[in-house]
């Protein structure tokens, strides 16, 4: 039994070695999570420091984008304010034009005519604009 139990007992050391080096194998984690430590001091009080400034830098950038995204913004606004101006003042255009075309028409003065290139109620004898 002695000889039997010292059989078993001398394995024991080497199983156990080899149980060691399969649970201690070395397990690097691939992550890219940043831990912002709280108020306490880091790891020689630079781990906060660094953290700050960082957050610091960052911010500073938010700002600036944020900064370059209003004045992109506020520039697409006026053009876009300044190509409905326009379309209005085309449109106010075109309209009043209509108007003047109507009155030519129905004007009592015979000589009066619609210039459609220049948008104009003419006088045949003399070529200028006139009033119908």
């Amino acid at each position: 039994m002695n000889s039997l139990l010292r059989k078993s007992l001398s394995w024991m050391p080497l199983a156990l070695l080899g149980a060691a080096f399969m649970v201690s194998v070395p397990v690097q984690a691939d992550t890219n999570v940043v831990v912002v430590q709280g108020a306490g001091n880091g790891v020689g009080g630079q781990e906060n420091s660094l953290t700050r400034q960082r957050a610091a830098e960052e911010k500073e950038q938010w700002n600036d984008t944020r900064t370059l995204r209003q004045k992109i913004n506020r520039h697409n606004e006026k053009v876009f304010d300044r190509e409905a101006a326009r379309g209005d003042k085309d449109w106010n255009k075109l309209d009043a034009a209509q108007d003047t075309f109507d009155k030519c028409q129905q004007s009592t003065n015979v000589n009066a005519y619609w210039e459609p290139n220049t948008l104009r109620c003419l006088d045949r004898r003399t070529g200028r604009a006139i009033n119908p």
